[in-house]
């Protein structure tokens, strides 16, 4: 495999292009067990027949840890949307549609969200008190087992020339409550200083899916607890913010 053509660099990985192949080829102190359970995540999601990458291998490349896929010729929602300002009803409605259309599978396999989440609170510098009381709301959300993308934003969106959307980045797949995959990629935008966004993002998935605004924020703090694990500073003070705002039930 050639290592010439870098697509994208991030903390922990970088992630380049080989033909029709693309190699994430992690740090060398990255958590061999979570690079097999990316991958694992991954294969399991292929079996839903959503488009996403095709699973090719996992490997080592010079003592690296290094996941193998299917290159998807195209352009990021995310690239599209900035591109063509005109069109960002259009796309963002394209965007929600695909979010249900993900959370309309099941995938029995994955870990449970509720599971996922318990664990991070537990992880988080928040205080005893704090986490109790996240962890009772927690235990009282309703149980569901749609499959939850867990960093569902435009970026991870590649569109086709034809026009295909394919969904890329498994790692964070559960199985767990739809609205707070919603609440999740609401903060994304949050975080990402799109405010008008994720307003716009939350209006269109509760009317799609007839989903209750106040539900949805009812996750926001949990969401955000549970995401404030290892995060750098900046953004761990933003999510830390969310836990304490008002309960909307």
């Amino acid at each position: 495999m050639k290592l010439d053509t870098v697509i994208a660099e991030r903390v922990n990985k970088t992630i380049y292009r080989d033909g029709d192949k693309v190699i994430k080829l992690f740090n060398k102190d990255h958590s061999k067990a979570d690079v097999l359970n990316e991958a694992l995540n991954h294969a399991r999601v292929e079996e839903t027949g959503l488009n996403i990458p095709e699973l090719y291998e996992v490997t080592r490349i010079d003592g690296r840890w290094a996941i193998v896929s299917q290159y998807i010729e195209g352009e990021s929602l995310a690239d599209l949307i900035a591109a063509n300002p005109k069109k960002y009803d259009e796309y963002m409605n394209q965007f929600v549609d695909l979010q249900l259309e993900i959370q309309s599978r099941t995938c029995s396999l994955l870990s449970r969200l509720k599971d996922k989440m318990h664990r991070k609170i537990d992880l988080t510098e928040l205080d005893e008190n704090t986490k109790y009381d996240l962890h009772t709301r927690l235990d009282g959300m309703k149980k569901h087992n749609k499959l939850c993308h867990g960093d569902y934003t435009p970026s991870n969106i590649i569109i086709t020339p034809d026009g295909t959307p394919f969904i890329l980045d498994w790692a964070h797949a559960t199985q767990g409550n739809a609205s707070a995959d919603a609440a999740r990629t609401y903060l994304k935008f949050c975080l990402n200083g799109n405010i008008a966004g994720a307003d716009k993002y939350l209006d269109l998935f509760c009317k799609k899916s007839n989903t209750d605004k106040r539900y949805v924020q009812s996750w926001m703090p949990i969401v955000a607890a549970s995401q404030s694990v290892k995060k750098e500073q900046k953004e761990k003070e933003i999510l830390l913010s969310w836990v304490n705002v008002v309960d909307y039930e």
